[in-house]
């Protein structure tokens, strides 16, 4: 009768265990839907202008909701203004509840070698600032909400050979005049 009772105890024991373990797996998924108030504020077609590596640009930017609401799709795009091949890149912003962090996979038209590093962010107040450890050097990205002029900021800046940031790109997004 001990040993008996000796099993179920281990039993009951063991499923308490694998349950808590199978719920903390669970933090992420399918039913876990992304919910961002500060992102929400992105939907929608927007107008980039500013400056990038040193010129100005202008681009379009159209951002959706897609794979079960668990990223935030950027699709960006220069408006051709030369003859040479227009910038284009499609961002994926998830976030990661186990890590409680932002991931962003920044895909565009420099291939898949510059688009395998992945950027995490951390968001304080109205910004969202994301680091990619690329080979040479890190990398930082910083999307700050304006909730008066109800525009967003991208600040990006990487580190020269000097070892100083410098500023890659500046520039703000309006929403287009209809």
């Amino acid at each position: 009768m001990r040993v008996a009772l000796n099993i179920v105890s281990l039993f009951v024991f063991w499923v308490a265990v694998l349950s808590s373990v199978a719920q903390q797996a669970s933090v992420d998924g399918p039913k876990h839907i992304l919910h961002d108030e500060l992102l929400e504020n992105m939907l929608g077609s927007w107008r980039l202008n500013g400056k990038i590596a040193g010129r100005q640009v202008e681009h379009t930017v159209d951002t959706d909701w897609v794979l079960n609401h668990q990223f935030l799709r950027l699709h960006e795009k220069e408006v051709a203004t030369t003859d040479k091949l227009p910038y284009e890149a499609i961002v994926m912003i998830g976030y990661d509840n186990a890590s409680e962090r932002y991931a962003a996979h920044w895909m565009d038209i420099f291939g898949g070698r510059f688009s395998e590093t992945l950027g995490y962010g951390k968001r304080s107040d109205s910004q969202i600032e994301f680091v990619f450890e690329y080979p040479d050097g890190p990398f930082h990205t910083i999307f700050r909400w304006d909730v008066g002029s109800q525009h967003w900021q991208w600040l990006m800046r990487q580190k020269n050979e000097a070892g100083q940031w410098t500023d890659f790109a500046d520039a703000t997004l309006t929403r287009p005049k209809e």
